[in-house]
């Protein structure tokens, strides 16, 4: 099974079109296209309905999640429906199974949080705002764990935007890394399962991880693979 997966595309007006032109044959290479977040520069719907109309009607399935970026204007839900209108499935903390063959490839995933990693990372203490921070991230891996759980596929994927291991961050600067990401999401996937979990949001970072109970972590963030999509194989 062959999965394209790229994040932080960031499209705006001056590249219309150009992204369309480097997923030209994508349905040779790969059998889904996953898109790790970040898919506007500044959450406006009309570089939503760009995003949309860049990857409609594509030969292979698109799964999306939305990023930081995309919620920066309030329109995450508006952009959201643009994205399913134009037929890119698009997850919020749930999953869903694709037919790949006689395969079923199960996706779980949405935008992740931060919160930081083992032995750096904030914790349910203190301040109202610093223990919702925290549970905000604790309620999404809580999700996944759910979904996980009770996806019925063959083989399983997660989707996020932030990073749920600090290896792929490195390259950034220390002092963003709780921003970057959480353990709290590894530690859920770990918990039940999985093959491969693929995110974006580090620019600067490095393309593998590998969580603590040994799966596959890619950064996918498009500064980092230097080209339109990454494929990895589940084989």
């Amino acid at each position: 099974m062959r999965i394209a997966a790229v994040g932080d595309i960031h499209l705006g007006e001056d590249v219309r079109g150009e992204y369309r032109k480097r997923l030209e044959g994508i349905e040779e290479r790969a059998d889904v296209l996953m898109l790790a977040g970040d898919l506007t520069r500044h959450g406006t719907l009309e570089e939503g309905r760009l995003v949309a109309d860049e990857l409609r009607d594509l030969p292979v399935t698109v799964v999306a999640v939305l990023g930081n970026h995309d919620y920066h204007s309030d329109r995450q839900h508006a952009i959201a429906n643009e994205l399913r209108d134009a037929g890119v499935i698009v997850l919020d903390d749930d999953g869903v199974v694709l037919d790949c063959g006689e395969t079923k490839l199960g996706v779980v995933g949405g935008k992740g949080f931060g919160g930081g990693f083992a032995g750096k990372c904030a914790s349910e203490f203190g301040e109202r705002e610093i223990k919702d921070f925290v549970a905000h991230t604790r309620s999404i891996a809580e999700a996944w764990k759910l979904a996980l759980k009770e996806i019925q596929a063959d083989r399983k994927v997660v989707l996020s935007h932030y990073s749920p291991v600090k290896e792929t961050l490195h390259g950034e600067p220390l002092e963003i890394y709780p921003f970057l990401g959480s353990y709290l999401l590894a530690e859920a996937v770990d918990t039940v399962g999985a093959e491969l979990i693929l995110h974006g949001h580090a620019h600067k970072g490095s393309e593998k991880g590998l969580t603590p109970g040994g799966i596959r972590v890619r950064n996918v963030a498009l500064p980092v693979l230097g080209k339109a999509y990454a494929v990895y194989c589940l084989d």
